[in-house]
Parts: structure tokens; C-alpha cells; sequence
């Protein structure tokens, strides 16, 4: 269990963040009626609460290390409530014919592959950074999903930046996995025969 202490503002950002991913996923697949909810259209209803997670994504990092209030449960937590928004996101975008299915395996392929490795590297007490690769994939990833949202029967412009920022995810995606199993697969190995021994 998480201790009391741990509760700070960054990892209760984190925690909103993830109650927000079911809101984004009822606003994004819903048939509102007219696709307007209280007179706006669900579209930027749901723009805007991908944008305000996002938001809370960048904050809580930030608070954390301005404050001094780095804790075990937000290491977990925010990686994890990272991940629950952009799959969530994706795999609406799917349903909402936005974005092919076979990107977005891709793309939740590589989260699940890298989310093993890092687990595998932490259990056995190997440090593994996030790489340059990895944040340009997660600012393309947002850019891709806001404007895939937006260009939804409007904004038809928006389409094709975020068709273009879904390409970069695919490519970065794959890119930083076979890079971040280049340099720390062998070392993982390495750790578990000398624990074998």
C-alpha cells in the first residue's frame, strides 16, 4: 500500500489523470445526439479533456522534481497513467475510424515490450532512461491524437498533421524499441546468468 506521504499533488495529477481516461473514452465513442454534448461538439469536449491529461502528464514531472517530491508510488504511477491515456486514446481513434488498427497495434506492441523490458532491467537493479526517441514519440503521440480529434468531419487540415504525426509515432515507436533492446537486452542477460551462478 502507498504510504500517506506519497499522496503529494504530482501523483494525485497522476491519479486524475486516469480517472479522466474513461471520461475521454465515453465522450470519444458515445452517440450523443446531433454529436453535441451540452452544446459542444463531443469532438472538442473530448480534444479538450485529452489535452487537459496531457497537460497533467508535463505538470506532475514538473512539480515533482521543482519540489523535491520524487516518490516510489509516482515512478510507477505516472508511466503507468501515461500509458492508459494514450492506448485508450488510440485504440478510440480506431474505433472512430482515425487511425488504422495496424499502427496502433504497433504502437501498444512497442508500450507493452518496453513496459516488460524496464520492469525486467528495475527487478534486477539496471536503470533504463527514457531516450530522445522516446519523448519525441510522446509529443508526436499527442499531436497525432488532438488533431486526429479535431479533424474529425471539421478542421479537415488537422487530418493531415495528425496522419503525419502517426507516421512519426509508428516510426519512433519501433525506432526506440530496437534501440532500447540494443543496449539493454544484452545487460539484462547479463545480470540474470551472473544471478544463476
Amino acid at each position: 500500500m502507498a504510504r500517506l506521504a506519497d499522496m503529494n499533488l504530482p501523483n494525485s495529477l497522476s491519479i486524475t489523470r486516469i480517472f479522466l481516461v474513461p471520461l475521454l473514452v465515453v465522450v470519444l465513442l458515445t452517440k450523443f445526439e446531433g454529436r453535441m454534448l451540452f452544446g459542444v461538439r463531443k469532438e472538442l469536449v473530448g480534444a479538450a479533456i485529452f489535452g487537459i491529461a496531457s497537460l497533467t502528464d508535463w505538470l506532475d514531472g514538473y512539480l515533482a522534481r521543482r519540489r523535491g517530491q520524487i516518490t516510489a508510488l509516482g515512478q510507477f504511477i505516472d508511466p503507468f497513467a501515461d500509458k492508459l491515456l494514450t492506448i485508450a486514446a488510440f485504440i478510440s481513434l480506431v474505433q472512430m475510424d482515425l487511425a488504422p488498427a495496424w499502427m496502433v497495434a504497433i504502437i501498444i506492441g512497442r508500450e507493452f515490450a518496453v513496459t516488460v523490458l524496464r520492469a525486467l532491467a528495475h527487478a534486477r537493479g539496471a536503470a533504463m532512461p527514457a531516450s530522445s526517441l522516446g519523448k519525441i514519440k510522446m509529443v508526436a503521440q499527442v499531436v497525432a491524437i488532438l488533431a486526429l480529434i479535431l479533424g474529425k468531419d471539421h478542421l479537415h487540415q488537422f487530418v493531415i498533421v495528425g496522419q503525419i504525426a502517426l507516421w512519426i509515432v509508428v516510426l519512433t515507436a519501433l525506432v526506440s524499441a530496437a534501440d532500447y533492446f540494443r543496449r539493454f537486452g544484452p545487460l539484462l542477460l547479463t545480470l540474470e546468468l551472473r544471478g544463476k551462478k
